[in-house]
């Protein structure tokens, strides 16, 4: 079998590459503005950020799979931080068979 062997001049890839960071860094940045600039957010937030049931996040604090914050008057609160170290301990990968 014969491999492919492909040579570009880098010139004619530099506008494709330009195209696709732009587009992904305007996407990044709408993400960024739905989620907003909340120092922290309550419990019935972060489970909808994190498309959970808030019986469903609180569980997960309860079991120490997610890190919170209790706030004035013992209000459960989630950084982003807690939100984003959460989806980051939680990757998928798929078993090899």
């Amino acid at each position: 079998m014969t491999g492919l062997n492909l040579q570009l001049d880098p010139e004619v890839l530099d506008p494709i590459i330009r195209q696709v960071v732009e587009q992904t860094i305007a996407v990044m940045e709408q993400d960024r503005a739905a989620i907003g600039d909340k120092l922290a957010y309550s419990e019935a937030e972060a489970a909808r950020l994190l498309s959970l049931h808030v019986h469903q996040l609180r569980d997960e604090r309860l079991r120490g799979r997610i890190k919170a914050s209790v706030g004035p008057a013992r209000k459960i609160l989630y950084t982003r931080g807690d939100l984003m170290d959460y989806l980051q301990s939680r990757r998928w990968e798929k078993e090899s068979s």
